[in-house]
């Protein structure tokens, strides 16, 4: 076990003794697309993020929660059945949950089933229609919009030349919040609220940002100043597998950026400027939301989570957007805030507790008196009631490489260590032992194999033994 950080101000906790109907709390999740721990909650002086900030300040921070996997489809449809990518079996962006998987109970159909009126809006699943059947209300997520006409006529040119790219990788447009579709994410959500407000529910809120493109109101963009921006180092760790890092094709495929290559230190400070004003953006959409839950007095009555389905890179290494195994990646933000009516609610604390997204659904579940079956995630509602327990000795991601290729990791808070496996033998190929350098947010040189670690590689390979054991299975079923 692990000791917990920082508790800086924790009131009198009692353990849950049970929960009546009458009792339980409603459920507002905050789902963010890409969203890094680049929040001005997590030490960033430079982001504007103070309505995060202050939903900090009224629960607990989680420094070290870790996604499943790095990429949009997988790591959803983990934390929403508490299920590990290899359990459910999907590791890829095209192949909805249900198209494979008709018997699995999602965190929305079991409250579903257990009275809860269920609401999905925006960006929940990475498949719009997934799961539809087990939401009361479904607000499908919108496509990516430009707004500017020089922008539109660019979309036009493109299309018309048979050309497949998107449009620009970012846009900034005197618009109000709503002309965008997480503006419109938040107004949905905020007047479904005022619609079952004498109902128990349980609402995700899928804001779309700060995936690309990053376009956002010009408002948001003006809150930041971009020579203030710091171009990261784009030196890779000396001793990385050849696969570790992605490509980044999926920013390749944007209008306006070259199709291999380095960016330039211009090009780069505009996409970090963009994602910064789209954090802000969603930092509003949120409070919307937040506000209405006050105004109708549900607060009270309601705990509220902000998660992401997993990180992101800024040019470090010289790369973008997610797909590996890399801290950056697969470390992301959570908040943690009980219903304020809670008699024993612990406001204002951190913990470095190794965390999981797959334990969203069972600490919910816990707080609303629930308790799910056969998941891989477990209920850290102990640690939000009393941030300073001992918790696990490790977090566990994994990312392939193509069908032959399996990259399984586990971090300890520290040290990160990544097996690149045969998909089916188990049989190591190459390991990577990293320490995460937090000051420019990057991993150091690989040092497995250096006999000064020895001792540290031995621990990790241990802690990976426990998830991932040399003797398990295929990481893919035998139909495939």
């Amino acid at each position: 076990m692990i000791k917990i950080v920082s508790v800086l101000t924790v009131l009198t906790t009692v353990g849950l003794t049970g929960v009546n109907a009458a009792e339980q709390p409603n459920v507002v999740v905050f789902l963010f697309d890409d969203l890094r721990p680049e929040l001005g909650c997590y030490g960033n002086n430079q982001i504007k993020t103070p309505n995060i900030d202050a939903l900090a300040t009224d629960g607990v921070m989680f420094t070290k929660a870790y996604c499943q996997q790095a990429i949009c489809a997988p790591s959803r449809m983990s934390l929403l059945t508490g299920l590990r990518p290899e359990t459910i079996g999907i590791y890829d962006l095209f192949t909805p949950l249900r198209s494979v998987h008709k018997e699995m109970v999602t965190m929305p159909q079991f409250f579903k089933e257990n009275g809860y009126t269920t609401v999905s809006v925006g960006k929940v699943y990475h498949h719009s229609s997934d799961d539809k059947e087990s939401w009361s209300i479904h607000f499908p997520k919108e496509k990516n919009d430009w707004l500017n006409p020089e922008n539109m006529a660019i979309i036009d040119s493109l299309v018309k030349a048979g050309d497949t790219r998107n449009g620009p990788a970012f846009e900034c447009a005197d618009v109000d919040d709503d002309a965008y579709a997480d503006g419109r994410v938040a107004r949905n959500a905020v007047e479904t609220l005022r619609k079952i407000k004498n109902e128990k529910f349980m609402m995700v809120v899928g804001l779309s940002k700060p995936h690309l493109p990053f376009n956002s109101p010009r408002k948001y963009w003006d809150l930041y100043n971009r020579d203030d921006f710091q171009v990261p180092s784009r030196e890779t760790p000396k001793g990385m597998y050849r696969l570790a890092l992605s490509k980044w094709g999926e920013l390749r495929k944007y209008y306006g950026i070259p199709p291999e290559g380095l960016l330039d230190d211009d090009k780069t400070r505009e996409l970090i400027h963009g994602y910064y004003a789209c954090v802000s953006y969603m930092d509003a959409q949120m409070a919307r939301v937040m506000k209405a839950l006050e105004e109708l007095d549900l607060r009270k009555n309601t705990i509220v989570i902000l998660m992401s389905d997993h990180g992101w890179k800024l040019g470090e290494y010289g790369a973008w957007c997610k797909h590996t195994n890399f801290e950056l990646d697969v470390n992301v933000p959570m908040i943690i805030s009980r219903e304020t009516g809670y008699k024993a609610r612990v406001t204002n604390a951190k913990t470095n507790a190794l965390v999981e997204n797959i334990d969203i659904f069972p600490t919910i579940a816990e707080a609303c008196g629930l308790q799910p079956k056969n998941i891989d995630g477990k209920s850290i509602l102990p640690v939000v009631d009393n941030p300073g327990i001992e918790w696990d000795r490790g977090a566990y991601s994994l990312y392939p490489r193509g069908r032959k290729i399996m990259g399984c990791t586990c971090t300890d808070g520290e040290w990160r260590y990544t097996e690149w496996r045969d998909s089916d033998t188990q049989e190591v190929q190459v390991a990577e032992l990293y320490r995460y350098v937090e000051d420019n947010h990057i991993d150091s040189d690989n040092y497995s194999g250096d006999p000064v670690y020895k001792e540290v590689e031995e621990r990790m390979k241990k802690l990976m033994e426990k998830q991932y054991p040399r003797n398990r299975p295929s990481f893919y079923s035998d139909e495939e």
